[in-house]
């Protein structure tokens, strides 16, 4: 049976609910407005229907056309979600049931219950590994950022207490709301009591690095991404959240270091202390295989994951250091890296009939300066102001370099279905 008739036979109603289930569970896996609001548009015209689509951080309305009355009497979904996270995995297999549905080898109706079938209940297994993630991209950051030995091990345990908050969180609201003001919290204490009583080591750099996770960096770059759409209303939304995150976070570390001060402890800072390049490739790899498993990227995906955040690293060097561009003012490396990953994203989702996200994101994973932010807000609360504006400066042209480059790449090689 081929395509159009499955389509055909399938009832107005079936196919509509097909197509608001897609747009839920790709707002769910992290997609941006622009991309969800194409993705739909083009799934539901290739089904038949008319649509109009309008996305937001926290929610979806759909409105469908009637086939026979027109869209004053059809179908309107107003579909309330909590902001997305990046769940590569199940994105590439809600994407495999639409192209399923769209070639015909099943029918809508079935899509829709195999798309509800996607949820579950992950193992406890999978959370003890998030938290080790957690740890692993830590010491990995810590690395990259300089930090020696004492700093990277202390980076390592916070942000083990850091991955042990989220879990907990993740099923407590009351938890989850405060959860970056707690973790940042609790990693300056803990990195404050190793550099008093311990060690020497770098304080910023391991603080930096146990939150490494928790900072809004990619959402920032999304935020950025669809103002340069004119998604206005979900970008300036996008952008406060993510604001909000980093005042959360900000507000945790200041407090932290008040009470560092009220004990009365003396911190011993150490000089940054490069490993060399060997331990920052080990870091990289390491890098890698934790932001595989926190992006929640399916086994067949894992490895192809991994290669996307070492291929980011790496063209960041390459445009960085090797092309001369790291003391331009638009950070040169971060666009060439930006525009080398769209490229490359954009013609393996095309070539392979797959999203391209699965390389895209991960490959911008370690150029979304997400710590830059922090740093500038921590800057701003110490009453450093010239340097937090300074800092913040930095960190809008980091910004509109990667959201410049993603752009370009898509300029050059089309993306495929906006995914």
């Amino acid at each position: 049976m081929t395509a159009p008739v499955l389509i055909s036979q399938a009832t107005y109603e079936a196919r509509a609910a097909f197509v608001a289930e897609l747009a839920a569970r790709l707002h769910t896996y992290g997609t941006t407005a622009q991309r969800l609001e194409g993705a739909v548009a083009g799934v539901a015209s290739r089904l038949g229907l008319e649509c109009e689509v309008w996305s937001n951080p926290t929610g979806l309305i759909l409105s469908f056309a009637d086939p026979v009355r027109g869209q004053q009497n059809g179908i309107t979904r107003v579909i309330r979600l909590q902001p997305g996270e990046q769940d590569l995995g199940l994105l590439a297999a809600a994407d495999a049931i639409a192209e399923d549905v769209l070639a015909g080898r099943m029918a809508p109706v079935d899509g829709h219950a195999a798309l509800r079938a996607l949820d579950g209940v992950p193992a406890k297994r999978s959370r003890l590994l998030d938290i080790a993630c957690f740890g692993l991209s830590a010491a990995a950051v810590a690395v990259l950022l300089g930090g020696g030995l004492p700093t990277l091990m202390t980076a390592c345990v916070a942000g083990l207490v850091t991955g042990a908050l989220a879990v907990l969180g993740a099923g407590r609201p009351q938890l989850m709301e405060a959860l970056e003001a707690i973790a940042a919290l609790v990693a300056t204490i803990a990195a404050a009591a190793i550099a008093t009583f311990l060690v020497p080591l770098s304080l910023k750099t391991a603080i930096v690095a146990a939150l490494i996770v928790l900072m809004p960096g990619l959402m920032l770059t999304n935020a950025v991404s669809e103002l340069s759409s004119q998604q206005l209303v979900s970008g300036t939304a996008r952008f406060a959240g993510a604001l909000m995150i980093l005042l959360k976070l900000t507000f945790g570390t200041v407090a932290g270091m008040q009470l560092v001060r009220l004990f009365g402890w003396q911190v011993q800072e150490a000089p940054p202390q490069p490993l060399g390049p060997v331990a920052e490739i080990i870091a990289s790899l390491v890098a890698a295989f934790a932001f595989a498993v926190l992006f929640k990227a399916a086994r067949r995906d894992f490895l192809l994951v991994m290669a996307a955040v070492l291929l980011g690293y790496a063209l960041t060097r390459v445009g960085g250091e090797w092309l001369g561009l790291a003391s331009t003012s638009f950070a040169g490396g971060a666009f060439f890296a930006a525009m080398g990953i769209a490229v490359v994203s954009n013609a393996y989702g095309r070539w392979a009939n797959r999203p391209g996200a699965l390389i895209r994101v991960p490959g911008i994973i370690l150029l979304v300066p997400g710590s830059v932010g922090f740093r500038s807000l921590s800057f701003v609360m110490e009453r450093d102001v010239f340097l937090g504006l300074d800092t913040a400066f930095l960190l809008v042209s980091a910004l509109i370099a990667i959201v410049a480059g993603l752009l370009f790449g898509n300029l050059l090689v089309p993306s495929r279905r906006n995914l």
